[in-house]
């Protein structure tokens, strides 16, 4: 079998709360392989959004290993972390994290911007982005003027324009109405068809039974891991 795409052994977060010590991520461990579908399931506050926000290079653990494709990230330096995220990780939130003044093409564009692309390859990559999620004539217009779902698709556009290979949704149908929550989630699906590895964090079990592969926490632990 082929090395794992990401490594995690006894992964720690904890953090001070009044006089008690909370144990976000109390000695996580996991192996997930290039092109998984997990979601992460449990109860509010079982450490779900935390080990989303360690993947994703967002919170800094206290102990243990984190390896993506062989390369140790827990002890990188903030500049190379944010390299790491830029290139190899893609975001969708709950609150789908929008600019408000800006196009959905111009939100799109946004990590492509930082890689100081050019303009004019820019504006094909975002059409194109926009176009294959169904938003082209969406493109002039700002998140308050789009529906929840249209957002959320936006958000998908901008997580996906880099081709990163590893996509984190943290709650991705959390806001939406069941028709929308069927759409996003066939998208994230078909982009995990395409290879991408997928990890969906939800409360909602049947958006977590869909997964092949699904991870339970609960006070910071896995307590199941199921294919």
């Amino acid at each position: 079998m082929t090395d794992p795409f990401i490594t995690l052994r006894d992964i720690c977060r904890h953090f001070q709360v009044g006089d008690e010590t909370v144990h976000a991520l109390d000695h996580v461990s996991l192996d997930i392989h290039a092109g998984d579908y997990i979601s992460v399931m449990g109860p509010s506050g079982s450490g779900k959004s935390t080990l989303l926000n360690a993947l994703g290079l967002l919170d800094q653990t206290n102990a243990g290993s984190y390896r993506l494709e062989g390369r140790e990230l827990t002890t990188l330096p903030e500049e190379q972390r944010a390299q790491v995220r830029r290139e190899k990780i893609g975001f969708i939130f709950q609150s789908f994290h929008l600019i408000p003044r800006l196009s959905a093409a111009d939100n799109v564009a946004l990590p492509l911007v930082l890689t100081g692309m050019p303009a004019a390859v820019r504006k094909t990559k975002v059409q194109q982005a926009l176009a294959g999620l169904g938003l082209q004539d969406r493109a002039d217009h700002r998140p308050a003027q789009l529906s929840g779902g249209q957002q959320q698709r936006v958000a998908i556009a901008r997580a996906t324009i880099m081709q990163a290979p590893l996509l984190l949704a943290d709650e991705p149908t959390g806001n939406l109405d069941s028709h929308s929550s069927a759409e996003v989630i066939r998208i994230l699906e078909a982009l995990n068809a395409q290879g991408i590895t997928l990890i969906v964090v939800t409360h909602d079990t049947d958006i977590g039974k869909r997964a092949r592969r699904q991870v339970r926490m609960v006070d910071g632990k896995v307590v199941a891991d199921e294919h």
